[in-house]
């Protein structure tokens, strides 16, 4: 029986995955380990140097060093001082063959997919020996083990992570918007942003009409002039709800449709029926197409 099923290195500073070992078990667990093992991965930062995943048949092990990470997927019947020697093994093949430098280039996913050959005699080493040629290397990393244990994560702080890269934890800008994309605009898209500019547009020019007679006549229209620009600004934020990603999405599209309704309803008698129904029906349009449309979903194993 295969001890160590799973080998991926991945560079620290973006979780861009450098090689991986091409495994032939399917598993279920298996399959959940290295999906929580490129999930860990895009989050490297968050863990120390030296880490173990307790799951139920099958553990996570890695380690970083000078901006690589080394991860692996191995039973856990193996010892922790054979999978974290199996590690230190990968580094030292890894960096033999690939300098910092190449690895700070890289710029595409498996730059150095030629190294799985690399792995799969390293793990094949350790399957049919049970570990390391040489004694001495594992009496090492024992005693390294012995005075800087690794620590110890469960998988729930795996899942905790997860949800904290896809978005579902509040983040900065900065650090959680950077790569999330929607999907392509659909012809619909397109016709509710036209119709949605439209709208905008009259309201602003009936606001501006409305002004100049309210100036002219002293007439108490301040509540239909503010009604105008706010109907305004809700169709323009509309526009940039559907065109970009947004947390909160839900809530602050039905907010925006909420605010055009009583908008046009305070309206009525400046807006005959018609026109009334027309700017609610263009609003609703854009908010059901805001709510359908998702974010585009990425793979970075590519087939590995």
């Amino acid at each position: 029986m295969s001890l160590i099923l799973f080998a991926f290195v991945v560079r620290v500073r973006d979780g861009l995955p450098l090689s991986a070992s091409t495994d032939f078990e399917h598993n279920t667990e298996l399959q959940e380990r290295k999906q929580q093992l490129r999930t860990i991965s895009k989050s490297l930062g968050r863990f120390p140097d030296r880490v173990t995943v307790k799951g139920c048949k099958l553990n996570i092990y890695f380690v970083s060093s000078e901006g690589v990470s080394y991860m692996s997927v191995c039973h856990s019947s193996l010892p922790v001082a054979k999978a974290f020697c199996f590690l230190e093994d990968l580094r030292w093949e890894f960096t033999a063959c690939f300098d910092s430098a190449v690895i700070s280039l890289a710029a595409r996913p498996y730059p150095f997919l030629e190294f799985d050959n690399t792995i799969q005699k390293l793990k094949q080493q350790y399957n049919q020996t049970g570990g390391p040629a040489l004694e001495v290397t594992l009496a090492e990393v024992q005693e390294e083990l012995r005075i800087r244990p690794p620590q110890v994560i469960s998988l729930d702080e795996v899942e905790l992570t997860n949800g904290t890269a896809n978005g579902h934890i509040e983040q900065s800008a900065a650090s959680a918007g950077i790569n999330q994309r929607l999907e392509p605009v659909t012809a619909p898209g397109i016709l509710s942003l036209v119709l949605n500019i439209m709208c905008a547009s009259l309201n602003v020019i009936r606001g501006v009409h409305l002004i100049e007679n309210t100036f002219q006549d002293d007439s108490e229209a301040t509540w239909k002039v503010a009604a105008f620009f706010i109907a305004f600004l809700c169709c323009s934020l509309q526009c940039h709800l559907y065109l970009f990603h947004s947390s909160l999405k839900k809530l602050k599209s039905f907010l925006l449709l909420a605010a055009i309704v009583l908008c046009n309803l305070h309206l009525l008698g400046v807006r005959n029926t018609w026109q009334l129904l027309f700017h609610v029906s263009v609003a609703s349009l854009s908010t059901s197409l805001t709510l359908t449309r998702r974010l585009q979903h990425r793979t970075d194993d590519c087939g590995v």
